[in-house]
């Protein structure tokens, strides 16, 4: 009979991590079914099931419906990670929309291999039990709902978010929370409360070109900070910022940074914030990749940490479960009411009907079902891609190896030219990203980014092994 304590999930799971480690289970293989496993090893299936949940929460095991679980394809690592971003030593004025815009354009054409944009396919998220939950809502409560909601959002949302966020270990109330149309207008919101024309503001390098452009409308400054491909940025540089220039606001994403991947551990979160509570500088935080980690925890956000009392939290669906609701939202703690100012005078409130939607769909449990199968899908995505740009590109290539999210970031000799490439590519049907709308110095010009958001398939991987010979072929 099993002995019953709250370890033996964790027992089986490491005695089965031990055999994929000395190479009794090899990438691929189909472990036994979840009443096998549990009669060989004498434990309850309630147990075995735990343990393999385990697993393939921490990317160890893959599971395939109807199918089993099996042992999840490994990502090999045989080309270098890209250089620490080594940015100007001065903030810049940001001017990219233009080069924005005509990306923006081309990621959109569905004619084009789908490298450029991430945002995850309809196909691969396959929420449709969302939109049967919106249809039917509409239905019984369309009269209801087509009207103006409360400026922070419906109330049944605010409460699910709070509830998950209490998982991160951040305890708040649904009077927190403010529902914003997208995280694009979470961080708008943000940056306008706290502050103005001509400000610096301190972020990655390299970063997500849509806040760049949010800096460009706003017409506020970026000094970019060096970051590392893993660690994210440099503290000791921001440090010395903080000591001689005024910085209005830090701007960085809480994990798998858009486009590098990189996650900042969390000591090093902490000893952030308390460099920036020493200045009495704000911390904004973006984590719409969050939910999207491959490890078997989730990553605190700043705002769960000692010391995050002066950051705005920022995030949204739109990465992981509903782009086209977009629906985001903000904590802005010590700068809610002025953030709640701007929202009134920005878009009054968000639309009422997806939120009900949303909030139904997430309290019947389903959202964190779609997660773990998302998470196994982009991982799985990543690693296959990893494996064509290692086939096809040239052999000094850097890629990076991100633990959560779904883009890769491509580093080539310096000499290479990637919007060449995006010339080249978009009159052979690829669309991808040039890193040079990553900077608003407009640097990494040699690097690009490359998005594994879409179902993998024989149209995707071509495209990937056509834009490593085109690579090739520029370089020679």
């Amino acid at each position: 009979m099993e002995t019953h304590t709250p370890y033996r999930y964790k027992q089986l799971s490491d005695l089965i991590v031990g055999m994929i480690a000395n190479g009794t289970l090899a990438p691929g293989t189909r472990l036994p079914s979840v009443r096998a496993i549990s009669e060989q090893q004498r434990v309850s299936i309630s147990t075995a099931l735990q343990a393999y949940r385990l697993l393939e929460d921490s990317g160890v095991l893959v599971s395939r419906p109807q199918s089993g679980f099996y042992v999840a394809t490994t990502r090999r690592g045989t080309l270098a990670l890209p250089s620490t971003s080594r940015p100007p030593v001065k903030a810049s004025t940001v001017s990219i929309s233009g080069a924005v815009a005509t990306l923006l354009e081309h990621a959109s054409n569905s004619a084009l291999v789908p490298l450029g944009c991430a945002v995850p396919d309809a196909t691969l998220l396959q929420s449709k039990r969302l939109d049967h939950v919106l249809a039917r809502t509409a239905r019984q409560y369309g009269m209801r709902y087509n009207a103006y909601c409360a400026p922070q959002g419906e109330l049944r949302l605010r409460q699910e978010i709070a509830k998950r966020a209490m998982r991160a270990g951040h305890a708040l109330s649904p009077e927190d929370v403010l529902i914003t149309s997208g995280c694009t207008e979470a961080l708008t919101l943000a940056l306008s409360a706290i502050a103005k024309r001509g400000d610096t503001i301190a972020v990655e390098s390299p970063t997500y070109f849509g806040l760049l452009h949010t800096l460009e409308v706003l017409g506020m400054k970026a000094f970019e900070l060096p970051t590392d491909p893993t660690r994210g940025i440099d503290i000791s540089v921001l440090s010395r910022l903080l000591d001689t220039k005024p910085v209005a606001a830090c701007v960085l994403s809480s994990n798998f940074n858009n486009p590098l991947g990189s996650a900042m551990a969390e000591i090093d979160k902490k000893l952030l914030l308390k460099l920036l509570k020493r200045h009495d500088v704000p911390l904004i935080e973006d984590d719409v990749y969050g939910d999207i980690y491959f490890s078997s925890d989730r990553p605190k956000p700043f705002i769960a940490l000692d010391g995050g009392e002066n950051t705005i939290y920022c995030s949204s669906f739109s990465k992981s479960l509903a782009p086209g609701y977009r629906i985001g939202w903000i904590m802005a703690g010590l700068h809610a009411q002025k953030v709640l100012e701007h929202k009134l005078a920005f878009s009054l409130c968000s639309p009422s009907l997806p939120q009900v939607a949303l909030a139904e769909f997430l309290a019947s449990g389903a959202y964190d079902t779609h997660l773990r199968r998302i998470r196994r899908i982009l991982d799985e995505n990543l690693a296959r891609m990893t494996h064509a740009i290692e086939a096809s590109f040239p052999g000094d290539t850097k890629v990076s190896r991100p633990s959560g999210g779904f883009v890769l970031w491509l580093e080539l000799p310096k000499r290479f030219d990637s919007r060449a490439l995006f010339d080249e590519a978009l009159k052979q049907g690829i669309c991808f990203a040039p890193g040079d709308v990553f900077s608003a110095s407009r640097r990494f010009r040699n690097c690009l980014r490359l998005s594994a958001a879409y179902e993998w398939n024989g149209r995707i991987e071509d495209g990937i092994r056509r834009l490593g010979r085109l690579a090739n072929t520029l370089l020679a």
